[in-house]
């Protein structure tokens, strides 16, 4: 299949591109490189099967061209940093919400076969039940989360409204390689990268908030489960339905890098989440399971860390 993947240079992205690819897909990559990395996707440039656009979800006109050569459309190209979204705002919208406006409209007029939307856990705010299911309120306390929360009902308005085929995809908390560790970085992998260089690990508050952290190999599976099966608008919930404190997570790298790193506190965020933790059932019923363990996933970013090295890229 002829496959567009916004977002293609970033985490994810390029783990999905490279899982497509392998599979015999043909696969276009967008992406304005504001955070992604032509690094990610360096084996990727001589394949027959990908190609790279450089430019803007803000780009309609460059959108246009590419999306009436495509049958599938991967959305994930975001503004997808909660902190950057304190200080930048309108940008956030303007991405998030605009740029899926912008990829909704045009595989409407192109009668694109299906769309599948990277929206987030972070649309729900702090669990107000045990585990989060699809129907908890969407209750995003901070900028990144209400851009998302609009971009999500835009792709459920457009599925119900036009008969699009849309699929909504929130995933929990995603890390591995290739995820930013420096900046605006996933948690995980800045923790990462600071303890195999012995440098205090910076938690926000008193640590006890928690997460539910899925490792990327997981999630991809899920996308690819997205492609090959019908299953409607969803949305669909991704995360291995356990959560941990950032505190215990401090605890676990430093215990994994084996120097002298150690945590220190900051004062809390404006607007911090408190929990998060999945109900994936829905995704089970589909046929999916989150295979890695924690410990599993974090020994494999380390691993990857000591081959790569932790300088910025």
């Amino acid at each position: 299949m002829n496959i567009l993947v916004t977002g293609g240079a970033g985490f994810v992205g390029s783990h999905l591109c490279d899982s497509l690819v392998a599979s015999g897909h043909f696969v276009t990559c967008l992406d304005d490189f504001s955070t992604g990395s032509i690094w990610n996707i360096r084996h990727l440039l001589d394949s027959s099967h990908f190609r790279l656009a450089k430019g803007s979800i803000l780009d309609r006109d460059l959108l246009d061209k590419i999306i009436r050569d495509v049958e599938v459309v991967y959305h994930l190209a975001a503004q997808v940093h909660v902190d950057r979204s304190y200080v930048e705002p309108e940008l956030t919208y303007d991405v998030n919400v605009k740029g899926t406006q912008n990829i909704l409209e045009l595989c409407r007029w192109h009668r694109t076969k299906s769309v599948i939307y990277a929206s987030t856990s972070e649309v729900y705010g702090t669990a107000q039940t045990e585990n989060i299911s699809e129907n908890h309120p969407l209750d995003a306390p901070h900028p990144y989360g209400a851009s998302k929360i609009a971009a999500d009902r835009m792709c459920y308005a457009y599925a119900r409204t036009f008969g699009m085929p849309i699929q909504i995809v929130r995933c929990f908390n995603l890390y591995g390689p290739r995820q930013k560790h420096f900046g605006y970085g996933g948690v995980i992998s800045l923790f990462m990268r600071r303890a195999m260089r012995g440098e205090p690990l910076i938690i926000y508050g008193d640590g006890k908030q928690s997460r539910d952290y899925t490792y990327i190999a997981d999630a991809i599976a899920f996308y690819r489960l997205m492609l090959e099966s019908e299953y409607g608008s969803g949305p669909f919930n991704v995360g291995t339905g356990e959560d941990v404190t950032i505190n215990y997570l401090a605890s676990e790298i430093i215990s994994l890098c084996d120097n002298k790193s150690y945590p220190v506190h900051d004062k809390e965020r404006p607007s911090e989440v408190k929990r998060l933790c999945c109900d994936n059932s829905k995704a089970k019923n589909a046929g999916w399971r989150p295979l890695t363990p924690l410990y599993c996933g974090l020994r494999n970013l380390y691993e990857w860390f000591k081959s790569n090295g932790t300088d910025p890229r």
